[in-house]
């Protein structure tokens, strides 16, 4: 039976997939502890039900754990029943979805647990960037039964009935003398918007099922299948008048990129990822006459639009996952540097921004640019710049690409001057626009924004057959 609005593991499963085509995996299977008395208690299918099944036609394999028997706890079974499902993904490249509610390790097998939870961990990085795999946290996960989920391409939550922490309330109590609940260590709420773990939070079971499968629609089912490609009503190449006017005159002034962005995409339809968690930057899925796209755009609501620590990792993750797949990326950018302050250099901002800069040049996906106000300084660099091998990098009329503003720069370069404001005027009309980026080539065009949708969708068909390799490498040691 439900409890506390909870669906039961095979009423998810049922909702996730298409009607009547999950088809289960080791039904009969039970836990072969004998210790602490588990020889009497024996469960058909143990604590997780597994199988394959489809969404939207396309095909998937499916775990979905059992907080109803034992707690959900991981025996040895219960982890090759995973293992087994896991494999079968590899073997015919299909996502791994994952509906998490476990209480951790069955304590009652020791060390056996502890091996089927590295098991599936193995198995978590060798399907990295092979298929994808996603987390759905719908319950309490504690101690070794968070890392898989970690480990994962997304990870989601539901509120006020799904938790993750490493150790549980009793045990901080008792190391630190802290006094948190379940939510205050590890809920929705602390994940998708201060720790960065989850990607997002829905209000119940059948909220967040119906987005995953919304969510599935935007990609591949492995890394060698092209995007999905869907029919639009949405003409390619109309007109958006609004965007002509969306960035303010005064240059200090904010505007919401989500405009920008909704207003481009097929449909007005942007799957955002971490909307709560470094609100500065803006990632997510989008369509552009049928094909899937990763966004990435600066938000000058947030901090003006400042990179930081939390924004690069956040992007650069995103951005990753998207070449893995081989999903265009369009970025939006307006940035007007790295955020100052101790507190970020001292916390490793330049570590941490150079991953979004590894992330972008690693990439050999078709990459599409558009600078629609600031672009200064090193950000300007990281941003998916032409020099990051960029494919097509545009600029809107209010563009401003430069080392810094005009007030910073004038303050270095005529220090003292009696009239720094003539100075600031001078240095505004020289680089507070796009034009000597344009003149070398650093944009490929200045376009009016209203043709910003048509301009894209020509270059994603343009570029829908671009093939590109990294050298040859083990692998890449990104400043982790």
């Amino acid at each position: 039976m439900p409890c506390r609005g909870k669906l039961t593991a095979r009423e998810r499963i049922e909702l996730l997939c298409d009607a009547g085509t999950f088809v289960e995996y080791d039904a009969f299977a039970e836990h072969t502890c004998s210790d602490f008395g588990m020889a009497e208690h024996r469960v058909a299918g143990d604590s997780v039900v597994t199988g394959r099944g489809s969404v939207f036609g396309r095909p998937v394999f499916i775990f979905s754990q059992d907080f109803t028997v034992f707690g959900g706890s991981l025996s040895s079974i219960h982890a090759k029943k995973i293992c087994k499902v896991m494999d079968q993904a590899l073997l015919t490249g299909a996502p791994i979805i994952g509906l998490n509610d476990s209480g951790g390790a069955r304590i009652q097998e020791g060390v056996e647990s502890l091996a089927g939870y590295a098991d599936i961990f193995l198995r978590n990085v060798m399907a990295s960037g092979v298929v994808p795999q996603i987390s759905m946290i719908m319950g309490p996960c504690a101690g070794g039964a968070v890392y898989s989920p970690a480990l994962t391409d997304f990870t989601f939550m539901v509120k006020d009935t799904s938790y993750l922490f490493i150790t549980g309330p009793d045990v901080v109590k008792s190391v630190t003398n802290e006094d948190v609940t379940f939510e205050e260590l590890g809920g929705a709420s602390v994940h998708t918007s201060t720790s960065g773990v989850a990607h997002n939070a829905f209000d119940n079971d059948v909220d967040a099922l119906l987005t995953l499968r919304a969510l599935m629609n935007f990609l591949p089912v492995n890394n060698t299948e092209a995007v999905p490609v869907r029919p639009s009503d949405d003409p390619w190449d109309r007109d958006v008048p609004g965007l002509d006017t969306v960035v303010p005159l005064d240059p200090m002034a904010a505007y919401d990129m989500h405009s920008v962005i909704t207003s481009l995409v097929d449909e007005g339809e942007f799957f955002e990822l971490m909307p709560a968690y470094a609100k500065n930057i803006l990632i997510g899925f989008g369509r552009l006459n049928g094909r899937t796209v990763g966004i990435v755009g600066n938000q000058p609501k947030v901090a003006a639009g400042c990179l930081d620590i939390n924004s690069s990792v956040k992007a650069a993750r995103f951005v990753r996952f998207c070449d893995a797949f081989a999903i265009p990326l369009v970025t939006f950018v307006d940035v007007p540097g790295f955020l100052p302050g101790t507190a970020q250099e001292h916390s490793g901002i330049i570590r941490h921004g150079a991953k979004l800069l590894y992330a972008y040049a690693e990439a050999t996906v078709p990459k599409i640019t558009v600078i629609t106000r600031k672009a200064y300084g090193g950000a300007y660099d990281v941003m998916s710049s032409k020099h990051l091998r960029g494919d097509t990098n545009y600029a809107w009329p209010t563009a401003e690409i430069a080392v810094m503003g005009a007030k910073g720069a004038v303050s270095i370069l005529h220090r003292g001057d009696p009239d720094p404001a003539a100075r600031e005027a001078e240095y505004t009309a020289k680089f507070g626009n796009p034009f000597p980026a344009a003149v070398r080539g650093f944009v490929d065009d200045i376009i009016e924004p209203r043709h910003t949708r048509r301009r894209l969708c020509q270059d994603l068909e343009n570029l829908a057959g671009k093939k590109r390799k990294n050298l040859e490498k083990k692998h890449g040691n990104i400043p982790l």
